[in-house]
């Protein structure tokens, strides 16, 4: 499926919206350049799945954790090189069924046959995306 988002609001709904068709075991692949809306949409997410907290980017921390009706796993591997992912761990997240994973950067990891989504994202102009979900 494909959207185009005029607005942070817009991205931010779209992956509350998402969120209400999870059901567990999914590793989500978030791909697109830096400022297209990937943490936005996971801020979404996070909302759709019940979460409270407030939602950051795990950069240097690699992966933050929160509690809703899922568990929500939300990675940052922008400063990991391929394979790497194992080597810490990683693998264990991947496919459990009372939770999700959510990935951005996620070109160095390998996902060993789990339930993978992609969801692309383009940047277009100022406020405007084009995002791209393939289930």
């Amino acid at each position: 499926m494909e959207y185009v988002t005029t607005s942070q609001e817009e991205t931010f709904e779209l992956g509350k919206s998402f969120a209400e068709k999870l059901i567990g075991g999914e590793v989500v692949l978030l791909n697109g350049d830096l400022g297209a809306g990937k943490t936005t949409f996971t801020k979404g997410v996070a909302c759709g799945l019940g979460i409270k907290d407030v939602i950051t980017s795990p950069t240097f921390t690699l992966l933050n954790e929160y509690q809703g009706r899922l568990k929500l796993y939300h990675f940052d591997t922008y400063r990991l090189t391929k394979g790497s992912d194992v080597d810490m761990g990683f693998d264990e997240y991947y496919g459990l069924d009372n939770s999700v994973c959510l990935i951005e950067w996620s070109v160095a990891l390998d996902y060993y046959g789990a339930k993978v989504i992609s969801v692309d994202f383009e940047y277009l102009a100022e406020g405007k995306r084009r995002i791209i979900i393939n289930e």
